[in-house]
């Protein structure tokens, strides 16, 4: 997707995202160049993510996440059985009823 493309809550979650990583950062009082060599990354790309820059890897953010403490919540973040609207559809898709399949039905 072209950046100039990017809808706009997406822009918007990732500012969010950005800003709340430089408050945490900020609480755990790391400063940014420390904060960037542990996560193995420059200090200007630390510095696009806590503005909320789509061009910076996810692999990026997530080395963020990971100096914070916080990399776990990465692992759920689509978690499919948090997935409302896929549960949702799976349970629209269910059978209306189990048969028996012929061959079972001659054995029983």
């Amino acid at each position: 997707m072209d950046i100039k493309n990017t809808p706009l809550p997406v822009k918007r979650a990732l500012k969010k995202l950005g800003q709340d990583l430089c408050n945490c950062r900020k609480k755990r009082r790391i400063p940014m160049q420390i904060a960037a060599e542990r996560a193995a990354i420059s200090r200007a790309t630390l510095s696009k993510i806590e503005k909320g820059d789509e061009g910076v890897s996810l692999g990026a953010y997530a080395k963020v996440l990971f100096v914070l403490g916080m990399v776990g919540r990465l692992a759920e973040l689509a978690d499919s059985a948090s997935d409302e609207l896929g549960l949702q559809l799976d349970e629209e898709n269910l059978p209306k009823r189990i048969r028996i399949p012929q061959k079972e039905k001659r054995k029983g």
